[in-house]
Parts: C-alpha cells; sequence; structure tokens
C-alpha cells in the first residue's frame, strides 16, 4: 500500500499546485489545513453509501437538505424554496435548463436567452437537449448583459432566460432586477447562473460592498445555481440549483418503470451518487459556520482589491470591465504578448489562466482570488510586473497565417493534426511543452470553429493509453 500511495505522491508532483494560492483558476482555497482534513474524514465515512435510493441511505437526504437550507437562506430563498444538489455547476446549470424545457412540452423549438458572457455550460445545455441559443450581445465597456436587448430577445419561444452572479470572464453581477422583471412580464423562467459568486457574495454585501441584487428578493427569479466547491470551499463536486418552488424543479426530476428492474428514479443526471462528496460539503459548511465564512470572505476580499489596484498600477496592464466578486480580468497592450506573461508567471510558481478574444472582450489573462491569496499579494504582483517585462523583452509570439488557412474544421484529417501537434511540440500524454504561448497564439489565431476542433483532438490524443 505504501508503494502505491508513494506513487500517487509521484504522479501530483506534476500537477498545479492546489494550496497556497498560486493556481488562480480551477481551485479554490480556504488556506485553512483543518477544512481539508475535515473534508477527506468525511467523506471517507460516506463514500460508500449510493444517493440512487434516499430511502435506503437516509443519512444523505438529512444532509443534502441541510446544504439545500443553508443555501436557500443565504440567497433570499423563501419556505417554498426547494433544491436539489448535484456534481457541479455546469450540472445545476443543465438541470435549470431541462427544467425548463421539458416545463414547455408544447413548443416544438423551445429556445434560451442568454448574454454572451453566460457559462459555455449553458451552450453544452442547449446542444445536449435540443434547444435553441438567442446569445444576446452585452455592453462593449461594462460587459454587463444589456436589459432592454434582452427583453426584446424574449419571444413565444422562449423557456428560460439566463444572466450571471457574476459572469466567469469579468466577474461582473448582470442587471438581474431588470431582466428578471422582463423574463417575469413574459411568463417566462429566469435562472441566476451564481454558481461562483452565490456563496461569496452575500458575505460581501454582509462586509459593506455595495452589490446588485440577486437572489430570490429579486422578483421573477426562478431559480439559482451556487456551487459549494467554490467558495463554501467544499471538496470537489458538489453543487446546488435552487428553485422557488417544488413545482418548478418537478421537471427537472426522471423516472421510468419501462422495464423489468427497479424503477429508475434521479433528481439529477446521475444515477448512482457516491455520498462522499455530499458528506465532506456537509461537514465542511458545519464546521466554518457563519463566523468563519465571514472571516474567508473578509480575507478574499481584501486580496481582490489589493490584486485589482496593483494590476492597474502597471504600465501596459488594464482590467476589464468594473469586477465586483473575486475574478479579475485584465488586458495588455500592444508592446507584449499576455500568453507570454502568463508563461513568465509560470516560470515563477503562479498559474494565471488565459481566455482568448471573443466579441467585444479583447485577449486577457483571468485571476480567481481566494482566501489563501490574502498575504501574498505584495509577492504575486513583483512577479506580474516582472512578468511583464520579461514579455516586453521578448517581444510578440509571431503565428504563419498559412497555417492556420490551410486547416477547414470539417475536413481536418488526423495526419494535418497529428503534423500541427508535431509542429507545436505537443505530442500528448506527458509530451506538454514547458511554453504554452506559441501553442495559445496559434489557438487565438485561429477562428472559434477550428479552434474547437483543435482542442477536441488534442484532447482526444491526451486520453490516449501509451501503455499498462
Amino acid at each position: 500500500m505504501n508503494d502505491i500511495l508513494a506513487r500517487l505522491r509521484e504522479l501530483r508532483s506534476g500537477d498545479l499546485p492546489t494550496h497556497g494560492g498560486r493556481t488562480l483558476a480551477y481551485v479554490y482555497d480556504s488556506g485553512l489545513s483543518e477544512v481539508d482534513e475535515i473534508a477527506a474524514a468525511a467523506h471517507a465515512l460516506a463514500s460508500s453509501a449510493n444517493g440512487l435510493d434516499p430511502t435506503a441511505f437516509p443519512s444523505l437526504l438529512r444532509m443534502e437538505n441541510d446544504l439545500v437550507a443553508r443555501a436557500a437562506g443565504l440567497l433570499g430563498g423563501t419556505p417554498e424554496t426547494v433544491g436539489t444538489v448535484t456534481s457541479g455547476g455546469t450540472e445545476s446549470c443543465l438541470l435549470a435548463v431541462l427544467a425548463a424545457r421539458d416545463a414547455r412540452p408544447d413548443l416544438a423549438a423551445p429556445s434560451i436567452v442568454l448574454p454572451e458572457t453566460a457559462h459555455a455550460a449553458f451552450h453544452k445545455a442547449a446542444h445536449l437537449f435540443g434547444v435553441r441559443k438567442i446569445v444576446v450581445p452585452v455592453d462593449p465597456d461594462t460587459f454587463h448583459a444589456d436589459p432592454a436587448a434582452m427583453t426584446a430577445a424574449i419571444d413565444d419561444s422562449t423557456v428560460l432566460v439566463v444572466a450571471s452572479a457574476p459572469s466567469y470572464a469579468h466577474g461582473v453581477v448582470d442587471p438581474i432586477t431588470e431582466i428578471a422583471a422582463a423574463a417575469s412580464a413574459r411568463g417566462v423562467r429566469m435562472h441566476v447562473d451564481a454558481c461562483i459568486g452565490g456563496w461569496v457574495l452575500p458575505y460581501f454585501a454582509k462586509l459593506g460592498a455595495d452589490l446588485p441584487p440577486f437572489g430570490f428578493s429579486v422578483p421573477g427569479v426562478t431559480s439559482i445555481s451556487v456551487d459549494l466547491h467554490k467558495y463554501a470551499y467544499c471538496a470537489k463536486g458538489v453543487s446546488v440549483l435552487l428553485h422557488a418552488s417544488a413545482e418548478l424543479r418537478r421537471t427537472h426530476y426522471f423516472a421510468s418503470a419501462a422495464w423489468p428492474g427497479y424503477t429508475m428514479l434521479n433528481p439529477t443526471l446521475q444515477s448512482t451518487r457516491s455520498g462522499g462528496p455530499l458528506a465532506a460539503a456537509w461537514a465542511v459548511v458545519h464546521h466554518l459556520g457563519e463566523d468563519g465564512y465571514l472571516t474567508l470572505a473578509s480575507r478574499a476580499r481584501a486580496a481582490v482589491e489589493r490584486i485589482r489596484v496593483g494590476v492597474a498600477s502597471i504600465p501596459g496592464l488594464r482590467v476589464l470591465g468594473d469586477p465586483v466578486s473575486t475574478l479579475i480580468a485584465f488586458t495588455g497592450s500592444d508592446g507584449f504578448d499576455l500568453f507570454t506573461v502568463a508563461d513568465e508567471m509560470k516560470g515563477r510558481g503562479w498559474y494565471v489562466q488565459p481566455q482568448f478574444a471573443h466579441g467585444t472582450s479583447p485577449l486577457n489573462l483571468h485571476l480567481t482570488v481566494t482566501a489563501a491569496n490574502h498575504g501574498s499579494e505584495p509577492e504575486f504582483l513583483a512577479d506580474l510586473a516582472a512578468s511583464v517585462e520579461a514579455a516586453r523583452a521578448e517581444g510578440p509570439v509571431r503565428v504563419d497565417p498559412d497555417v492556420v488557412a490551410a486547416l477547414d474544421p470539417e475536413t481536418l484529417t488526423s495526419e494535418q493534426f497529428g503534423g500541427l501537434l508535431a509542429a507545436a511540440g505537443l505530442t500528448g500524454g506527458d509530451g506538454l511543452p514547458e511554453r504554452m504561448a506559441p501553442i495559445n497564439a496559434l489557438l487565438a489565431a485561429a477562428p472559434e470553429p477550428l479552434r474547437e476542433r483543435l482542442l477536441v483532438e488534442f484532447l482526444g490524443a491526451l486520453y490516449t493509453p501509451s501503455g499498462p
């Protein structure tokens, strides 16, 4: 057993660090070691329990109802508010779309209205469930959803309107009140994607932040998603999808007696669900409590303010929009390459997330700031400034336009893709290059359909076993 665990530790040594606040994407770190310890212990106690049948494992039912009640309390829920614990934000968003679609079986071609900054999970939902997307441009300067444009996009086929609190890309909260009023006037459901902000923005408000309303206190809001594995600092993957009433929730449930086995009954897209993540989340939420979350929110708020001010003070960098949460996106001038800045930061022990240009949003670097970043802001900003200067000295990354022009996502062959991988220094498996700027520059130059196809092919190459 010790040999196996030693091997696992060796494998994990090549991963990005999940603690210490140096990975500013994908992970949410409270900075408190006991949180990991209690989560691991609780996970072990319940990992063999199966959420498929709550009558067989009533402990899971009790814990799920407790977490739903806590989330509803944070987000202005009423005694009628109900919810479901899911595997993550994407599943919560999928279920919100599914519930809205199946509530309108009379519509042959149902649609959802969403701002272009809405999370890609809603595009996935539209793809999986055969729902048309009506994507609405946002304000080009603030990146807020445009209430007038959203209102104009609602028609008789609309089953759901979506807004964000905050949007992932820029960290801004959409004008939920105006959009929800428009949806309500047309008798349409309104979903607020608060996967990132739902557990931290209410505490920001308690700390004095001036935030626009986005919860169930806003008339017309019918569902909200909030991830506990983000700013509730729980182990992955746990999210909660809240509905204003049981009637609204019912249509994402699934039941089938059309076979000789047990009658299948599922509140989520999954059937079998380990009790481990649920129990770990329940334990962490009860351990931290109201005072613990207020303290962690205070640390995260202080860190994000210091980093935002510091980023804006570095020559050539500009913060996008007016972020009010824990997310910051910043772009750069033409004098240096942001992908090179990301590589330089990684060389200094920090991971920052590149975001490609889309619509009016330019190429930028994205930061997810957590409580663990509190105290390390000066070091981060000094390394960021040094990385910008290094990128200036290195100059822009050049991409041969003929390489991109020669590729058609509809006819891309495995030979073409293999040649492109080899030219870029990507071989799949463990063959990732130390510096990603040339790869990212190539992807940025590719039209979005080609970029999607290239990344799908690359993902397939990564998930190809090389042998035992």
